[in-house]
């Protein structure tokens, strides 16, 4: 016979698994990551870049 395993060590690692990064998120602590291609305001005749955060995809746009 098998021995029986253990389900809550399971779970909480799926848990962890699942969250591993968003926490930092969540608390604002992004880990943001520039975007390769660069866009050009015509209105403000500024460049604009587009930041993304590499845990969860959130876009911030900076003017600079």
């Amino acid at each position: 016979m098998t021995q029986p395993t253990h389900l809550n060590k399971f779970r909480k690692a799926k848990a962890q698994d699942k969250a591993k990064g968003k926490t930092l998120c969540a608390s604002g602590f992004h880990k943001w990551q520039d975007d390769a291609k660069k866009q050009f305001d015509v209105k403000q005749g500024r460049l604009v870049s587009t930041k993304i955060c590499t845990r969860c995809g959130k876009v911030k746009t900076t003017v600079g």
